[in-house]
């Protein structure tokens, strides 16, 4: 099932107010999802129900950055995509021109962690993008999704250009 934007937010809202926590470790445990780390060598994630109960099985060797994105990520396929969930490989993971399913699971990544108020903040201290993801310890490309949505919610930005796919390499 496709997700509007407006569902995903609000999917993403509710898990942040029921767990109590944006820490991605805590929402997998609130979900009751099983996270074990393996040695991958391409894909950085993959969710995958077991008899009944759901699984991420992550890269091991992530940087702290690109762990909790992608962990976020795969929580995303869980909230938004268990009705479909047979196998999510994320080998070419956040190629989001590919799946809508993946656009989704990125923007609810987004949205657990950045906040709107981060933004503002961002834009009241002049920050450009790169600034503004490396003081919030962010990929780019994510926050100029988190943009571009902020966008679509009304708010006055400039449109951000991001890859689909940045974290594919």
């Amino acid at each position: 099932m496709l997700n509007t934007n407006e569902h995903i937010v609000a999917a993403a809202d509710e898990l942040l107010k029921d767990a109590g926590t944006g820490d991605p470790h805590a929402l997998a445990s609130f979900l009751g999802i099983e996270v074990r780390p393996i040695p991958f060598k391409k894909q950085k994630g993959v969710y995958k129900l077991i008899s009944g109960q759901p699984y991420i099985f992550i890269k091991e060797d992530l940087d702290e950055v690109s762990y909790k994105m992608v962990l976020l990520h795969e929580i995303g396929h869980d909230m938004l995509h268990r009705d479909a969930a047979g196998v999510f490989f994320d080998q070419t993971l956040f190629d989001t021109q590919n799946s809508r399913m993946e656009y989704e699971a990125n923007l609810f990544a987004a949205h657990i962690l950045i906040t709107d108020e981060d933004v503002l903040e961002c834009v009241s201290r002049e920050m450009d993008i790169s600034q503004a993801a490396g003081y919030l310890r962010v990929d780019s490309n994510l926050l100029g999704l988190k943009i571009s949505d902020m966008i679509r919610r009304g708010y006055d930005f400039r449109r951000q250009e991001s890859r689909s796919d940045f974290l594919k390499d």
